[in-house]
C-alpha cells in the first residue's frame, strides 16, 4: 500500500507541472461554469442544479481521456516502463498508483466547482440534497471513467492513440447506450438500459441515491483496472 501511495503522490505532482492538465482543468472549469451560469436564471435553483451536474458529466467524456492518456502511454514510449517492471513493485500497485493519482486531482477539480453552489446560494435556497448526491455521483462516475482511461493507457504508448479510446469507450456508454434504448428493439434496448451509464447518474444528479448505480460505477472501475493490471502482466512477457 505504501509503494502505490508513493506512485500515487509522485502521478499526482506530474500534473502540476503538466501544460495539459492546467489546460484541461481550464477548459472544464469555464465550461461547467458556462453552462451554469447559461441554465440558473432560466430554471429553478434545483433544476440548475441537475443540469449542471449533467453538464460537467459529459464534459467528463472528454476531460478524464486527456487526464488519462499519459499514465502509461508515456512509460511505454519513453522506455521507463521496463525500469517499472523490474522495480520491486508489481503491476496491481502501479496501476492503482496511477489510479489514485488522477483521481486525486479529479476530486480537486471537483472542489473547484463548488463556488457555482456559493453563487447559486446568492440567489435562492439551492437543494442541499440535490448538491450533495450529485457531488456523490459526479465521484462515481469519474472512479469509472478514470478507470476507462487508465485502461486505454495501457493499451499503446501513443497518448493521442489513448485519449481517442477513451473517449470512443465513454461515448459509447453515454450517448451510444442511451440512443439504442430508445430506438434498438429487445433484447438489445434491454441490454443499453443496463449499461447507460447517464440513467444511473441522472438518479445522483436528481438527488437520489440509488445502491444499483454504486454497484455499476465501482464495478465498472474494479473490472477495468482488473484489464489494465492483466494487459500490463502481459507485456511482461513480450
Amino acid at each position: 500500500m505504501t509503494k502505490t501511495l508513493v506512485l500515487a503522490r509522485r502521478e499526482l505532482a506530474s500534473y502540476f507541472v503538466s501544460p495539459m492538465a492546467y489546460i484541461v482543468a481550464a477548459l472544464f472549469l469555464m465550461g461547467s461554469g458556462g453552462w451554469f451560469f447559461s441554465e440558473i436564471f432560466r430554471q429553478g435553483n434545483e433544476a440548475s442544479l441537475r443540469v449542471l451536474f449533467d453538464g460537467m458529466a459529459m464534459m467528463m467524456v472528454a476531460a478524464v481521456p486527456l487526464l488519462t492518456m499519459k499514465l502509461i502511454s508515456d512509460e511505454l514510449r519513453s522506455g521507463t516502463i521496463e525500469t517499472l517492471m523490474t522495480a520491486p513493485v508489481t503491476e496491481v500497485e502501479i496501476v492503482l498508483g496511477k489510479f489514485l493519482g488522477v483521481l486525486a486531482l479529479y476530486v480537486i477539480l471537483l472542489a473547484g466547482t463548488a463556488v457555482y453552489l456559493v453563487l447559486m446560494a446568492l440567489y435562492g435556497q439551492p437543494d442541499a440534497g440535490v448538491a450533495v448526491m450529485g457531488y456523490v455521483g459526479m465521484l462515481l462516475l469519474g472512479t469509472a471513467f478514470i478507470a476507462v482511461g487508465v485502461f486505454a493507457s495501457t493499451l499503446t504508448r501513443y497518448q493521442l492513440v489513448a485519449a481517442i479510446i477513451g473517449i470512443a469507450v465513454l461515448a459509447l456508454f453515454t450517448l451510444v447506450m442511451p440512443w439504442m434504448v430508445r430506438t434498438a428493439s429487445a433484447p438489445l434496448n434491454h441490454l443499453a438500459a443496463r449499461l447507460n451509464v447517464m440513467a444511473y447518474f441522472q438518479d445522483f444528479s436528481r438527488g437520489t441515491f440509488d445502491s444499483r448505480g454504486v454497484v455499476f460505477f465501482l464495478g465498472s472501475a474494479v473490472l477495468f483496472l482488473f484489464l489494465s493490471v492483466k494487459t500490463l502482466e502481459s507485456r511482461r512477457w513480450r
